[in-house]
């Protein structure tokens, strides 16, 4: 009997639906599949053919062979973001998407076809994947419509769905099948719960307050949450909801007012914040839950309406204005803006990381591989924090913006790079003058400490070639360098990557932003500076940016009379960035990352090799990719580890021939319990008698033939029948972990051949 036998043989089996409750679960079923084996490739900005597949709308919508990152677009290009850009099917036609589903005949849809072909043609079991495939970042796209579908599979039977992955299971197939050939419905969504509801309409009526107070805050508010995915519920499987503006008010249906950023004028006179419920998957990549209850609504009242101040005016919606907070939100207290940000601070800087500005090498190498987070404290002393240096200084610190979508807009670069230079001028004149007047130096009090409860206090930002996470505490070894963090800092940061940063944008755009990045990230680092000895920050500075150009080397704060100052701190060993490290460690609260901690749960033998492993830096962690999961199994164990290779460098501060600056002999590996990463590019699956084995043949690294062989002792290959449930039980793992911030993975830069 041929393959297509079995497969006629296992769908007469399957009894289609007759009844809605049949028709739901046929559909909850399929969709779990499509999410267990779809989205891990097709979801948020970079799906392949724009084919996203975490919401039934996006597969309604279809596909479309335009790419969203196009690093050589001259003109800014046609939005075409799921639930704003278009409404329904019809609409999404117009904007050239084609469909992949086929109603008429759902045998000959596209999807469909995908799925059957992989299944008439997987890939072999063993050995290497076949050649052919093509897994880079920015390869070309075969966006095939169902009228060339015959020819695309002649010249590529080896290219269905999942692509360059497993066939799913015969069950699988079938059950999608049927539920294709039953119209491809949409799961039904229970409806809200009444106390679900209420939240909402109290969330509504707080954020559409009349008062001039009221209404600043909610602009605040949206401008900075518009791309969370709010829960209203700390459930499990909680219900998601984005703020939008509506032309429609609260109790009516969303009349979206979808702009190309959070501060372009939504074109009404008369608008509405409302909560949007959101019927998808949470990608992991692109998730940001942040909690958005009846508590959250007593803390925005605490921070914005309590204190007494006056807003006179509104501010407008002006092109010249709109995108620079220091202007826009000038009448809401500054310690107030800055606790905003501060309380949820990962969440805040996982705007830049996760947002659509973060993706691909160029956008990334601003930062390095690995480095951790300090802010400053709201209550201690602060020049940002001063509300009149900081309106002195708006017209300075204003960030680029694209202004006719075109390469006109990088000729504005050098303005915006003189204002940097005037602001960073503007702050050492007015530290030098607070330390003369007030006779103090900055010391460890004027350093966050989370109010001696919140773990937002200390991050680890860990860079992955083209990726980057963000997680709360201090993970991994001392790192090559720190940023310590104002309010101004932070709101630039915002800005600059996430409110201002338009990813269907001009190259122009976005190579400003990745320039201007640079800018902020010198700032952090030269705030920390401030904590070591004097006579150190010069040399750690040039050891930072080796073979850096003159403008980084040279920066006008590092020769500044503040940063002559000494610290108050008295250090006693020979290296005080460590040793000042190490008491942020302690005293910070959840600094420690000891969820992270591969200590708390490996096996004795398990961490003599994870150690050995840390401590050795080397050329040898040059041939490991930027994120590993390792399934560490064996009797009553069954765990998730990670390996980060952080990478060296000789300095990030230029945009090209990174692999010239490269030090692959200080390159090391991080290890932590758990998961980190949304884009995991290898999975091993290790016995844990095992690891030590494993471990001293990653410190035998010498060629790609090692590499190969490690891979095959070891690892999951993409054509490994296995791959899914490893790729099933990582998964479940990572909801362990944390249930709320997990998601499905991108399988998009898994290596594993």
């Amino acid at each position: 009997m041929n393959l297509r036998s079995k497969l006629l043989g296992l769908l007469s089996l399957v009894v289609l639906p007759t009844t809605a409750a049949a028709d739901n679960a046929l559909a909850d079923r399929a969709h779990r599949i499509i999410e267990q084996r779809c989205v891990v490739c097709h979801a948020c900005y970079d799906a392949p053919c724009q084919l996203k597949l975490e919401a039934h709308e996006g597969l309604v919508r279809g596909a479309n062979q335009t790419l969203v990152y196009d690093s050589t677009r001259l003109l800014a290009g046609d939005l075409t973001r799921l639930f704003d850009d278009a409404q329904g099917e019809a609409a999404w036609r117009k904007k050239g998407f084609y469909p992949v589903l086929d109603s008429a005949d759902p045998a000959r849809g596209v999807l469909r076809r995908m799925l059957d072909l992989k299944q008439a043609n997987p890939l072999p079991a063993s050995g290497p994947m076949p050649k052919g495939f093509d897994f880079r970042l920015h390869r070309d796209q075969q966006c095939v419509q169902a009228d060339d579908f015959d020819q695309f599979a002649e010249d590529y039977p080896l290219w269905g769905m999942p692509y360059g992955l497993p066939a799913l299971q015969p069950d699988e197939h079938a059950t999608v099948v049927s539920w294709l050939d039953a119209g491809a419905p949409a799961r039904r969504q229970a409806p809200l719960a009444p106390d679900l509801q209420a939240e909402i309409v109290a969330w509504e009526q707080f954020l559409n307050g009349k008062d001039n107070r009221s209404r600043l805050m909610a602009r605040y508010v949206y401008e900075h949450l518009f791309l969370a995915t709010l829960y209203l519920e700390a459930q499990e499987q909680p219900r998601w909801f984005r703020l939008v503006r509506s032309a429609s008010p609260p109790g009516e249906p969303i009349d979206l007012l979808a702009t190309r950023r959070p501060f372009d004028d939504p074109g009404e006179t008369t608008f509405f914040y409302r909560l949007q419920s959101l019927p998808i998957t949470v990608a992991a990549k692109s998730h940001q839950p942040y909690r958005f209850d009846a508590q959250r609504r007593d803390w925005y009242r605490s921070l914005f309406l309590a204190p007494d101040y006056d807003v006179a005016t509104l501010p407008g919606y002006d092109e010249k204005t709109a995108g620079n907070p220091f202007k826009t939100f000038a009448a809401l207290p500054v310690r107030s803006r800055y606790r905003f940000l501060l309380e949820e601070a990962e969440f805040t800087i996982m705007n830049f990381i996760k947002g659509p500005v973060c993706r691909g090498q160029i956008a990334l190498n601003v930062i390095d591989d690995r480095f951790w987070v300090m802010f400053m404290d709201p209550d201690e002393l602060d020049p940002e924090l001063d509300g009149a240096f900081l309106e002195r200084e708006a017209r300075n610190l204003r960030l680029p913006a694209a202004r006719t979508g075109t390469v006109i807009d990088l000729l504005q670069w050098r303005r915006y790079a003189r204002g940097h230079d005037r602001y960073m001028r503007a702050k050492a004149e007015y530290l030098e003058r607070q330390y003369v007047e007030q006779g103090r130096r900055p010391g460890l009090e004027i350093i966050w400490d989370g109010d001696g409860s919140n773990p937002n206090a200390a991050l680890t930002i860990a860079r992955h070639v083209d990726t980057a996470s963000v997680v709360k505490g201090f993970v991994g070894e001392t790192p090559k360098t720190a940023w310590f963090i104002t309010y101004s800092l932070l709101e630039r940061i915002h800005y600059l990557l996430v409110a201002n940063f338009d990813v269907y944008g001009a190259a122009s755009h976005q190579l400003e932003s990745r320039l201007y990045m640079d800018f902020l990230r010198m700032e952090g680092e030269l705030n920390f500076l401030m904590f070591l000895p004097a006579s150190q920050r010069q040399a750690l500075w040039q050891h930072w940016y080796r073979g850096a150009p003159e403008s980084a080397r040279e920066h006008p704060f590092v020769h500044s009379e503040a940063m002559q100052q000494e610290t108050p701190l008295v250090f006693r060993s020979a290296d005080p960035k460590s040793e000042f490290l190490g008491w942020m460690r302690a005293r910070l609260h959840g600094a420690e990352a000891a969820n992270f901690d591969y200590r708390r749960s490996a096996s004795p033998a398990m961490v003599d090799a994870f150690d050995k492993l840390v401590s050795a830096r080397g050329s040898h962690n040059s041939f490991l990719p930027a994120v590993s999961f390792v399934n560490v199994i064996g009797p009553g164990r069954d765990e998730a580890y990670t390996l980060l290779h952080d990478a060296g460098y000789s300095n990030i501060a230029q945009l090209f021939r990174e692999d010239e600056r490269r030090l692959p002999g200080e390159d090391a590996v991080t290890v932590v319990a758990g998961l980190i990463g949304a884009h995991p590019n290898q999975f091993f699956q290790v016995h844990e008698k095992q690891v030590p084995l494993f471990v001293e043949d990653i410190l035998a690294l010498r060629t790609q033939e090692d590499l190969s062989l490690l891979r095959q002792r070891y690892g999951v290959r993409r054509n490994s029948p296995w791959f899914w449930a490893v790729s099933d039980r990582l998964h479940a793992l990572f909801r362990e972990q944390d249930g709320l911030a997990a998601g499905v993975l991108d399988y998009n830069r898994y290596v594993g051949y």
